[in-house]
């Protein structure tokens, strides 16, 4: 190496690869969540600019497509009962366990514009499982979304009450339903302040299998009835 060439070597940063990138970008996300990747941090991360991740990446939708490649095949794919109603039930379970374990691809998916294609298979199983159970093309995609709304919302709550346990607990506002009640309310308010007590016994019981098979029943029997 020349003189020359080696003052110009001096200070200059590493060379970066995508690997890097998604690596990094992977990481903050499980670590800080969705909301505290940018271009601008994750460039600080590699130790480059925002401007040379753009030769790599085109914009932040792509780097986030890039980090969810491949995840849904990190876990094994279930077993498949030959009955679709079940094929239904086993592979939205699949789902909720998967996503439960991956929290930070959970605030991804939730942005809505960005998945996994290596998921879709999961997408395929349950369209086609509904239309076999008789459901028309469009209630079967319909189907789908409850079915996946039902999991996320799931997902996201749950997310949410540790977000706060992890903060200090509950504040003054956020008040359990029970607590909220008075008997002055039992004249506008019958039922909930007959079931009061019972409410945080049955709400915090987190029956996620049980709750699939009623969503599941719903639709199919609503396609039925059609």
């Amino acid at each position: 190496m020349s003189e020359v060439q080696a003052k110009r070597a001096v200070g200059r940063p590493p060379r970066l690869e995508r690997e890097t990138i998604v690596a990094t970008a992977r990481r903050v996300l499980e670590e800080e969540g969705v909301h505290a990747l940018s271009m601008r941090r994750l460039a600080k991360e590699v130790g480059s600019t925002p401007r040379a991740l753009y030769h790599h990446v085109r914009d932040k939708d792509e780097l986030l497509l890039l980090v969810l490649a491949g995840m849904a095949a990190s876990a094994p794919r279930p077993e498949l009962p030959t009955a679709p109603r079940d094929r239904i039930y086993v592979i939205a379970l699949h789902i909720h366990d998967m996503l439960q374990r991956l929290p930070w691809v959970v605030e991804v998916l939730g942005l809505g514009h960005v998945t996994d294609k290596g998921a879709l298979w999961m997408v395929e199983e349950i369209v086609n499982s509904a239309i076999e159970c008789g459901l028309a093309p469009r209630e079967a995609i319909r189907a789908y979304r409850v079915i996946w709304l039902y999991i996320y919302g799931d997902l996201a709550v749950h997310a949410a009450i540790d977000r706060r346990a992890s903060e200090g607990g509950e504040a003054e506002h956020r008040r359990p339903l029970p607590d909220m009640l008075t008997p002055d309310d039992a004249a506008t308010l019958p039922r909930l302040t007959a079931l009061g007590p019972q409410w945080n016994e049955v709400a915090n019981v987190c029956d996620v299998p049980n709750g699939l098979h009623a969503v599941i029943d719903g639709l199919l029997a609503r396609g039925a009835g059609a």
